[in-house]
This record gives structure tokens, sequence and C-alpha cells, in this order.
């Protein structure tokens, strides 16, 4: 989502393959295409097995794209075609050329195909609209801008920003700060209405200083065990001063723009579908690219499994630390989805699908992508 800076949240702490000399596999690492020395290399068939997973998703998030960035969907549409229609074939890697698609690998963190994925999710916050018992901790919209810059974080935290500025109160301050890291969530103001989107509504403009790399530099948290889920632990077994002054120690502040019933959407304007749809940086994804991936299986606690799942998925979104090979796999909304992308700072093959031929789309319905499946 725009301006959303997740992965500055372990500040640096990506274990960025170097050389490969030892050629790690603990993060699904994989060497199975030689060394690859151009950023994206045309294959004349990606080398990948599996069954495509999420055919149905990947045309939801076609039609997302459809209604909501017309622009950007005809400016992709002779892909979308062929993709739709290599679906309807059957998804066979070995035959991508028969349907007007080229695949070119991308040479991943190391050269030798390992592209990042790391994940972000939709949060969803118990709040009120006034300060009440637990509910004590303010979320708040942007300011208007002045002469004078905006406080940083502790004086934020001492009130330094008026009351009118506050939009919710919520029960959890480091819950506040992860919606900030994902730069937008829903609110669950407990009167039975539908939730509230808070989109991204800006910062403050100091610099972002990372919390994971202060609890490293602490000894508090492990390198190695350093996710979202680790820093979660440590705050509940600290007091809330404990916790505030670790947060303080970031002096960046994001605020938030309440929307009734608006969906998730990623820097594109379109409406995300979970594990269809990446940030990535387009400077060298642009924007409604298809990717074709090996995303790898975790378990329930964050370790690789040894498997992959071979996913298509679009890129629609950007994050600040998203640069080069290196992709931000939206999860979903809500505990599971936040439980999946805390851990992910994993390693999978990617492909990029350009159509090469073929007729334009036609406007494609819901029951269209239904009956489609169903061939």
């Amino acid at each position: 989502m725009k301006g959303r800076w997740n992965k500055y949240l372990l500040g640096g702490l990506v274990g960025v393959l170097v050389g490969c000399s030892s050629k790690p596999t603990d993060r699904g690492q994989q060497y199975k295409d030689g060394r690859l020395d151009q950023a994206m290399e045309r294959v004349n068939q990606p080398n990948a097995k599996g069954v495509l997973v999420n055919a149905q998703d990947y045309l939801n998030q076609l039609l997302e794209i459809k209604y909501a960035a017309p622009a950007l969907f005809e400016r992709h549409n002779t892909t979308y075609q062929a993709v739709q229609n290599w679906l309807s074939a059957g998804a066979d890697t070995g035959q991508l050329n028969q349907y007007g698609l080229s695949a070119d690998q991308m040479k991943g963190v190391d050269n030798y195909g390992n592209v990042q994925f790391t994940g972000y999710y939709t949060p969803v916050l118990q709040a009120r609209y006034t300060q009440q018992g637990a509910f004590r901790y303010p979320l708040y919209r942007m300011p208007p801008k002045g002469k004078k810059p905006l406080p940083n974080r502790a004086s934020i935290y001492s009130g330094a920003l008026d009351d009118r500025y506050i939009i919710a109160y919520t029960n959890s301050l480091i819950d506040n700060f992860m919606m900030e890291v994902q730069g937008s969530g829903y609110v669950d103001y407990g009167n039975g209405q539908p939730l509230v989107f808070f989109g991204y509504g800006g910062k403050n403009g100091h610099a972002y200083r990372s919390i994971g790399k202060v609890l490293i530099d602490r000894g508090a948290v492990a390198q190695a065990d350093m996710s979202l889920q680790a820093i979660h632990q440590w705050a509940a077994s600290h007091s809330a001063a404990e916790l505030r002054e670790l947060l303080e120690q970031n002096p960046s502040f994001v605020f938030f723009r309440p929307e009734a019933f608006a969906s998730v959407k990623g820097a594109s304007a379109v409406p995300l579908i979970a594990k269809a749809s990446v940030a990535s940086d387009r400077s060298l994804i642009p924007a409604g690219t298809t990717l074709l991936a090996e995303v790898p299986l975790l378990d329930n606690k964050g370790q690789f499994t040894g498997k992959y799942e071979m996913r298509l998925m679009v890129a629609l979104d950007v994050g600040g630390a998203i640069k080069g090979q290196h992709f931000d796999l939206y999860q979903g909304i809500g505990p599971a989805a936040g439980h999946s992308a805390g851990y992910y700072n994993h390693y999978g093959r990617v492909w990029v699908l350009s159509g090469t031929s073929g007729a334009q789309l036609s406007v494609p319905t819901r029951t269209a992508v239904v009956s489609l499946l169903n061939r």
C-alpha cells in the first residue's frame, strides 16, 4: 500500500546470499538453473514443476484490475489474454510459447535465481471513538503541514498533537505500531457497524529507525530469530513503559485516513487479492506485470517445509524497502494472514510472463471466470 514501509521493521536484517559458496537451502533456496547474470533472462520454458494452485484468484485479480484501473488493464491485456488461454488449456509450463507467452527468469539476489519473498497483510484493530478503559492509545489523521516540522514519535506519544486529530483509540500500542508498519488496516469500533478501513494518510517526515535492529543490538532477540512474531513476543513479556521506550527509538510516525466501505488497495488503486498480488520495485517490475512463481511453503512456526507452490501473481503495490529482486507477497486480512506474513523472509524462483501475440482480451465477467475454470 502506498507509503508502506513494513520491511524496514527488520531494517537490514535480510539474509542476502553473497557469493553462494556454501549454497544454503534453509530458506527455500534452489540452484537448478545455474548462474544467471542478467536481471532477467529469457528461457524457452520455466524449469518449474507442480500444479498451479491459484488460477481462480489470479483471474479474480484481473477482474479487479479491469474495473478499477482500465488503462492499466489495457496496457497488459495481450499478456492477460494469453495467460487466460494458457490456463484454459491446462497451465502446462512447457507450453507457454504455444499460447503467445514468453518467460524471463529473474536472477534473484544471488544470481542463482533465488528471488526474495517477504509478506505483508491488513491488520484488524479493536477501537473506540472515545478514550475509555483499555482503549487509550490514539490513532491520528495527518495534521496540516505548516512551517514547523511535525513532532517525532516520542513527542506524539507524550501528547504533542492536538486531540482533534485523533480518529480512534485502540487497546494496544504495539498493534498501532504494526498497523503503521503495514501502512493500513481495518478498525472495528465495537458498535456492530461494518469495519472502517484506515488507509495510509502520510508520515511525520522524521527518519526511520528499525526497532528490530534495536532489539538485536541490545541482545534481546537473536538475529536469526527476528520476525514480527518475535517482536510481539518481546512486547508481551515487557512492561508498557519498556515497550513505549523501544518504539520511541523510531522517530518516524504514520498517520491514517478513515474510509468507510473501502477495500484493501495497493499503490495501483486496485483491490488486492490475497496471494495473487505483490509489491515490487517498479523500476524493474512495472505495475500490472504478471509473474509465475515458485513460492516456498512454511509451516506454522515459519520454518521452510521443503515444498513450493506455483502461483500466478500481479505486481500491484510498492514498498519503501522492496527493491530489486524482492517481492512482498500480500497475505490477506486479519490475524492468520499476519501470522504468515510475519515469518516470510524466504526465497523462490520467479518468471516474468509477457504476451507476444494474441487477440485483445474481451471484457471479462465473473460468470466467464467461473466458466473458464470449469472447462
